[in-house]
């Protein structure tokens, strides 16, 4: 999936970790300010796979955050140890 990038690591690990569910607001944190269109687009791709594997949602507005991240690509080990090096190197 053709997915913009994301802003921040801890940005997306504190998003991961904080939100069972996301919607618009938490996606806009993750990839910076993205049009209706575009956050449409993302949370679609997410629904379909939601539905695919029979998971509910709790809010019509919102979806799955680690469906949403497994869809889009986003590898939360790879992040945890980014920001791991990230910190080992001071930077």
């Amino acid at each position: 999936m053709n997915r913009p990038q994301i802003t921040n690591i801890n940005t997306a690990l504190a998003i991961f970790y904080n939100y069972s569910e996301i919607g618009n607001k938490e996606i806009n944190r993750l990839f910076g300010a993205r049009s209706s269109a575009t956050i449409s687009r993302l949370k679609k791709a997410v629904k379909a796979e939601m539905v695919k594997n029979d998971m509910p949602s709790f809010c019509t507005y919102k979806v799955n955050t680690a469906i949403a991240f497994q869809v889009w690509g986003i590898d939360i080990a790879d992040l945890e140890e980014r920001r791991k090096k990230i910190k080992e190197l001071s930077l």
